[in-house]
């Protein structure tokens, strides 16, 4: 109950708390800050959602084995998908109807090919996508409700830190245990891995060590960059210093992966705030990179970047040898005896792989999506997400340090995510909140910068400055209280 509070930011009716000032904010971002930037509290939607998403109970509805997320998504998807599609969330994009295709075309390819399961699956996963996305598309579309999500995701990893910590040193999720010990309702199945480092990893309320990874590394971004200039630095990097420790108790390379990608993120940008192209330099040198590898290396490109991307050169190798037999099942293979799917994908068959690979498991999200619902079902769901983080990289919020720092600490998530799921598969709660936390970064295609407050110097008096407009948000403009004026002379 005291978590869920506190993620619902809970305050007295019409009043705003006046947060506390931290060193080195501009006056427009103080003011804004007075305004309730910081105090709005999470829409009762995206709190139910988050608890669903952690907190994992389990229960069998007839034949079918149902989730609290599922039952939630079951009763939010159609009206909010219907008030979605009447433009009541925002103007449409091409990204929802593209995801919306995305789940027609999965029926399709599996009524194809996977005639007996297409109910259950499309019903479960196509929900869990879908209902995940539409979720955060409606309901996160301010920078107050998103700063509430950046702080809630930080407290959840924060409360999680103990029982990983517990976790990490007895292979004891507790959480799960003592869900499953509740009379009449089950969990998520404790896994059983092999410790590295000497701890054993930790599998958290997920269904993986590597789901609980990824979720940790979502808040990391989100906690640091977001929140900057908004929370004082000490906080901003003990958290953010905890979120990262955290995901790391996981012990899978694709989470480590996603945190350090973000961190390298974060330092370029500060190493060449000045240079404006600052992007295109790192996107020229990844090319570079990646020609100069194909050129000197006896390995493709791909096979060094899985080598470096695991934990063993076993792992790497097992790696490339997934995305080489998953390739050939979707494109085919003369050599390999494997017949191409490329139309419908092999549906919920099982692959053909050598004989020594026993496991049917494929770590590589984006190759799943190819191999189970053919290049169409891939190309729909990847062009819609690859337009949004595009377009919101493409976005110029330089007047508007909130809506720049949110910015950016939205695509960096999922710039390390992209990569990280190329060397892991999600499924359930994960699967679904990685589509939530994409759509409760969609408003950001339309967000409007807010107007600079600036003083001039006018025939020697000082101007005051015009009211500044809050955009996106729920809270009326309060002026700042009487005081000295603060006269800034222009260059």
């Amino acid at each position: 109950t005291t978590i869920l509070m506190a993620m619902a930011g809970q305050m007295s009716a019409g009043s705003v708390r006046r947060p506390p000032a931290v060193r080195g904010i501009s006056v427009e971002t103080q003011a804004r800050l007075d305004a309730g930037l910081m105090s709005a509290r999470l829409p009762w939607q995206v709190t139910v959602y988050l608890f669903c998403v952690v907190i994992p109970i389990w229960f069998n509805a007839g034949p079918l084995l149902m989730s609290t997320l599922r039952l939630f998504l079951m009763v939010m998807i159609i009206p909010v998908v219907i008030r979605l599609l009447m433009g009541v969330y925002g103007r449409l994009i091409i990204t929802d109807w593209l995801f919306i295709a995305h789940t027609v075309w999965m029926a399709v390819a599996l009524g194809v090919m996977s005639p007996e399961a297409v109910v259950t699956q499309v019903g479960s996963v196509g929900m869990e996508f879908l209902g995940g996305y539409a979720i955060g598309r409606a309901y996160v579309r301010t920078p107050e409700v998103f700063l509430a999500l950046c702080r809630a995701l930080t407290l959840i990893v924060l409360c999680m830190m103990p029982f990983a910590l517990y976790e990490a040193q007895t292979g004891r999720p507790l959480i799960v245990e003592y869900i499953a010990r509740l009379p009449g309702i089950r969990s998520v199945e404790i896994v059983t891995t092999e410790g590295r480092l000497g701890l054993e990893r930790v599998q958290g309320p997920f269904a993986h060590p590597i789901h609980f990874g990824l979720f940790c590394s979502v808040a990391f971004s989100l906690s640091f960059v977001a929140l900057k200039g908004l929370v004082g630095d000490t906080r901003r990097w003990l958290t953010a210093g905890i979120v990262a420790a955290t995901g790391f108790l996981g012990l899978a390379s694709g989470a480590w992966l996603a945190i350090i990608l973000q961190i390298a993120l974060i330092a370029w940008a500060a190493a060449f705030d000045r240079i404006r192209w600052r992007w295109w330099l790192l996107v020229g040198l990844f090319a570079l990179a990646y020609v100069a590898i194909d050129i000197l290396s006896n390995r493709t490109p791909i096979r060094v970047f899985m080598s470096y991307a695991t934990f063993s050169a076993h792992t790497a190798y097992w790696r490339g040898l997934i995305f080489e037999w998953g390739i050939a099942n979707v494109l085919g293979s003369i050599e390999k005896s494997i017949p191409a799917s490329p139309i419908f994908g092999i549906g919920l068959r099982d692959w053909i792989r050598p004989h020594f690979m026993s496991s049917g498991s494929m770590d590589n999200f984006w190759l799943v999506l190819a191999v189970r619902y053919g290049v169409p079902g891939f190309f729909l769901l990847v062009i819609g997400y690859a337009i949004v983080i595009a377009r919101v990289m493409r976005r110029d919020f330089t007047a508007d340090p909130v809506l720049s720092q949110i910015r950016r600490a939205w695509v960096f998530t999922f710039l390390g995510l992209t990569f990280t799921l190329c060397t892991v598969h999600i499924w359930t709660n994960v699967f679904s909140f990685t589509f939530f936390m994409f759509g409760a970064g969609v408003w950001i295609l339309a967000a409007q910068p807010i107007l600079a407050t600036k003083q001039t110097v006018a025939h020697g008096h000082s101007v005051q400055p015009k009211s500044f407009r809050l955009s996106y948000s729920r809270f009326p403009v309060l002026h700042r209280r009487p005081g000295p004026s603060i006269t800034r002379t222009s260059p």
